[in-house]
């Protein structure tokens, strides 16, 4: 059997930090999987896929992002949007040391993160994993405002306005996430704002990605368009799953999805290192 083990600690980059590990009884284990949830989400909501991955044979940790889930901060807030690589960091070292292949596998805001962390000169990971990563989103007038009101107001709450039927097709998934004390509906303009300002970084570098990636979408998705695929190089692996939408491993078929990402995982893993 698999299990997931939560742990609160003192982070020395951000103070009070939250973070859920899936060992697995494979030994050694087939890869290190560290991931990066979404904007306003936490670990807690992984809990199927973290199962499903460890009985695959893959350790996963999640780890709250700081102003997220039992993390500490202002909730839904970032003062930079740095501090998100250099929690992302402290775990892919925590991973490395443990030894065998390294997986950084991120959800939305959470691909963002994941994909510039790899464009930057931290640590790399071994394979890269990004599902409906946000590279591209929000209305022109959006980024305009955004650091105007940053610039004046950096705390000011501002609703997500996301639905539980953008989600999942299944009514359940909505209906939790609504209901969830840890979900955050809303996210700061300081947060926007450099989660726009990471996006018009990010988006002309994809072709520079070289490590094995692998990217997937809900063809059905309208929180991040999968035409965002489209920006990433020949040799990333893109994958479109007609009528998911945006969280695909919570979609009815996503225990089929992540065992997709299982079987590309086993056929990139001894590609580096």
């Amino acid at each position: 059997m698999t299990s997931s083990v939560g742990t609160p600690r003192h982070h020395p980059l951000v103070g009070a930090e939250f973070s859920r590990r899936w060992a697995t009884e494979v030994s050694p284990p087939r890869g290190r999987i560290v991931l990066v949830h979404g904007i306003g989400e936490h670990s807690g909501r992984y809990e199927r896929t973290g199962t499903q991955l460890a009985a695959g044979g893959y350790e996963m940790v999640v780890f709250d992002l700081i102003g997220h889930g039992a993390t500490g901060g202002k909730r839904a807030h970032v003062a930079n949007w740095s501090d998100f690589l250099d929690q992302v960091e402290y775990h892919m070292n925590d991973a490395a040391g443990r030894g065998g292949p390294v997986v950084l596998l991120g959800h939305s805001m959470g691909g963002l993160i994941a994909t510039e962390y790899v464009l930057s000169d931290r640590p790399p990971p071994d394979l890269l994993v990004l599902s409906a990563p946000a590279i591209r989103g929000g209305a022109a007038w959006q980024h305009a405002l955004a650091p105007l009101l940053a610039a004046v107001a950096p705390e000011l709450g501002l609703p997500s306005r996301i639905k539980g039927d953008q989600l999942s097709r299944d009514p359940a998934v909505g209906d939790a996430y609504f209901a969830d004390p840890l979900v955050e509906t809303s996210a700061t303009a300081r947060l926007g704002a450099e989660l726009f300002e990471a996006m018009a970084r990010v988006e002309p570098l994809l072709s520079a990605i070289e490590i094995p990636t692998l990217v997937f979408h809900g063809g059905a998705d309208t929180v991040v368009s999968p035409r965002v695929n489209a920006g990433f190089g020949a040799g990333v692996d893109r994958v479109v799953y007609a009528d998911l939408r945006h969280e695909t491993f919570n979609e009815p078929e996503g225990p089929a999805v992540i065992s997709d990402v299982i079987a590309w995982l086993d056929r990139h893993k001894n590609t580096r290192g």
